[in-house]
């Protein structure tokens, strides 16, 4: 099964809600949507629709490290996750979290108890990272690894998260050839369940293209 859906709603969200059936709410990176924006997001979203949370940028401030900040910033999204019944937490990694011995053993603890609150759990490492090792240890903890499938490896999991930045940046769009080749990446991939998130300025363009291409393929 391949899931398509944006970082955040790029459009009204009623609009969203008509083509997609998943989203990445951003707003949880930073501080937290109001109780208004949440209660109307689940009463407009159709049946099936599945919220995934972007973790409190905080966390990664904090290296990670299990303590008072980190427990206050988690415990902070837990109520959005109730409401939006969303099972899934994205965590994304600071430029300077390197992949250090520490941070590798701070990481999985940190990876561990997360797990613990939600469903599913996946991180996305800074440059830097050896992916396949980043995988191995996020799969102890019970987590996944974010990858690029355009200019990186596939992940060898059952379950695979994918989220695609712009070929050059936030700012880029993806071009028909390189939807083209997404496309035929995702088909042949193999994954019991994967899920593809575009992050650019032109996400839902680039979103509604890939899913065209997808069943067009």
């Amino acid at each position: 099964m391949i899931t398509v859906g944006c970082a955040g709603f790029p459009v009204p969200a009623t609009r969203y809600f008509k083509e997609f059936s998943f989203v990445e709410v951003q707003e949880t990176h930073l501080s937290l949507p109001g109780r208004g924006t949440i209660r109307r997001w689940r009463r407009e979203a159709p049946e099936g629709f599945r919220f995934a949370l972007l973790g409190p940028r905080n966390v990664g401030q904090e290296g990670f490290r299990v303590g008072k900040v980190t427990e206050t910033a988690l415990e902070s999204i837990e109520g959005v996750a109730e409401a939006l019944q969303a099972r899934t937490a994205v965590f994304v990694a600071p430029t300077e979290f390197n992949s250090t011995r520490t941070n590798k053993a701070v990481l999985k603890d940190f990876l561990t108890q997360v797990r613990e609150r939600f469903d599913t759990v996946v991180f996305e490492p800074s440059d830097g990272w050896n992916l396949d090792e980043c995988d191995d240890m996020a799969e102890e903890a019970g987590a996944i690894v974010v990858r690029d499938p355009l200019v990186q490896e596939l992940s060898k999991r059952k379950v695979a998260y994918y989220r695609l930045h712009g070929p050059a940046g936030h700012k880029s769009r993806y071009e028909d050839p390189a939807i083209e080749r997404l496309s035929a990446i995702a088909a042949e991939a193999g994954h019991e369940t994967a899920t593809y998130v575009f992050t650019n300025v032109d996400m839902f363009a680039d979103a509604k293209r890939f899913k065209k291409a997808l069943k067009d393929g």
